[in-house]
């Protein structure tokens, strides 16, 4: 095992096993299941005083991934009612920047037909127009995930959130400018202002857990933090086909446009202001001694050193790939189920936006469900393969179901597909910080969903080609193939036959 310099101190009896110089590192998920020696085991630990043992020397996992912060921690641990106002709060701003993904594409016939004289000639070229005002969101996260991550580990909640939500509402009024049917250009920027903003967003539920919540709340936290964005992602299934419905009145429809246009710049306005007025960075006093430490560490820490540990972390890179498929399948889906649910029922604008707030819903109970169970089991491999398998059937029976002509079997079916593939969600981000412990949580989460990012533009393109060029069908189960390779590269035997590969050569 190699060490970091200077060569480790002779092993302080006094330390825990897992703060022990010679402590061996995790090397499978199922290690990591049964593991006392965890992240979550580290913030639960009542006596953490310090990162270094008593001679000063160095810990961790036998790479020196944790240098000696020199870290006094004086104040005695407190939790504060007002964390639920800080996760509140965010949840709020996450709920109007989620809604803004999708508020477009789940009335994309009615897109099409209002910005028919800004929009392209050829229907590919035309449908993947609008399809990219919800991939906007996915390209623009790809580039910034590193600068933004950056920023919020060292400058903290407080700020990514405020910047964030300013770029969130100052989007929301810009389209109420591109209210004309020869400003599809303005429309697409406003939505790109918009996709910046998401990048304050996705990273911030483990670290807001970790800052604010304590040992017993992490996953909870976490889970509630989720549940913000697939809320808004709800309203934006649900909200706009009631609102904007399609129509060959061009003045009907604008007015329908302001109207939700207009709304949601006032509600990104006041949840702008509400963060400037009441969100604090982090507690007076921290919720545990212990979560104090990994957090001053984890701003402290070089950030492409920890890049760096954790794209040699076979085990994280195999979960990023299985996380891109999984939630990259979801994006996918989202951006093009108007096209997929009005190819089977002509006209139904309004059932595809019900079909897709059924998909979040149910979605969201999977999220908090599966938060509470990690915080009750730390079972995170198993549950992680349990979860990829049943989203592969839901899939699945989403997919057949389809042509049965049935609206009551493609709501169950859905249901059981977003109970599971959004409910992967929080169990990713959780598995993640768990794996690459202790690496910043907002590092691995920003990854995970760059990962998420690029398997969504791909899918969504690909879906969209192959249901101009082939089918709707042949769609789906390219998606269901996908979900399939996610799966086994989760399961246990490919972990293990790939650490093993890696390790002999």
């Amino acid at each position: 095992m190699i060490y970091a310099s200077p060569p480790p101190p002779p092993p302080n009896p006094l330390l825990p096993l897992y703060l022990k110089p010679d402590y061996a590192p995790v090397r499978t998920w199922k290690d990591y299941d049964k593991s006392a020696h965890s992240r979550l085991a580290l913030l639960s630990s009542p006596g953490l005083k310090s990162s270094t043992d008593e001679t000063g020397g160095h810990f961790g996992n036998g790479v020196g991934l944790l240098e000696k912060p020199q870290l006094q921690i004086s104040s005695p641990p407190r939790l504060y009612r007002k964390r639920w106002l800080m996760l509140s709060l965010f949840s709020l701003y996450s709920f109007s920047n989620a809604f803004q993904w999708i508020h477009l594409n789940i009335i994309a016939d009615v897109i099409g037909n209002y910005y028919n004289e800004s929009l392209p000639h050829d229907v590919f070229q035309r449908n993947t127009a609008i399809d990219w005002l919800s991939m906007v969101y996915m390209l623009v996260y790809i580039p910034f995930i590193i600068p933004a991550t950056w920023l919020l580990d060292k400058k903290g909640l407080r700020v990514c959130c405020i910047l964030g939500s300013f770029l969130n509402a100052a989007g929301a009024w810009l389209k109420c400018a591109s209210v004309s049917p020869d400003r599809f250009g303005l429309l697409m920027f406003a939505q790109t202002l918009c996709a910046i903003s998401q990048l304050c967003i996705l990273a911030i539920p483990p670290r807001l857990a970790a800052v604010w919540f304590g040992p017993g709340e992490v996953s909870t936290a976490t889970s509630f933090g989720v549940f913000g964005n697939q809320l808004g992602v709800a309203a934006g299934f649900l909200i706009p086909p009631i609102l904007v419905p399609n129509s060959d009145n061009l003045d009907s429809m604008s007015t329908d446009f302001n109207i939700m246009f207009y709304s949601t710049a006032g509600v990104t306005t006041i949840i702008f202001f509400s963060l400037i007025i009441f969100f604090q960075d982090k507690p007076p006093q921290p919720p545990s001694r212990a979560q104090k430490l990994a957090v001053e560490a984890a701003m402290n820490e070089n950030y492409l050193q920890s890049l760096t540990h954790l794209l040699k972390n076979v085990g994280f890179l195999l979960l990023t790939l299985a996380y891109g498929i999984n939630t990259g399948s979801y994006y996918a889906i989202s951006t093009v189920l108007n096209a997929i649910f009005l190819h089977y029922f002509p006209g139904e604008g309004e059932n595809a936006g019900r079909i897709g707030l059924t998909i979040v819903l149910m979605g969201v109970f999977g999220s908090i469900l599966a938060g509470v169970w990690l915080d009750k089991t730390k079972t995170y491999k198993g549950t992680t393969v349990g979860i990829y398998l049943f989203t592969l059937a839901g899939t699945l029976a989403f997919t057949f179901t389809l042509n049965l002509n049935e609206l009551w079997v493609v709501f169950v079916t859905a249901g059981v597909l977003g109970f599971f593939m959004t409910g992967y969600l929080p169990v990713g981000y959780e598995f993640a910080a768990e794996l690459t412990f202790p690496e910043s949580e907002g590092t691995s989460s920003g990854l995970l969903s760059a990962s998420a990012q690029v398997f969504g533009i791909i899918y969504t393109v690909s879906m969209r080609a192959m249901m101009e060029s082939i089918s709707v069908l042949s769609a789906n189960i390219t998606i269901c193939i996908s979900l399939l390779i996610g799966g086994i590269i989760t399961s246990k035997l490919v972990v293990r036959f790939v650490c093993l590969f890696v390790c002999f050569f």
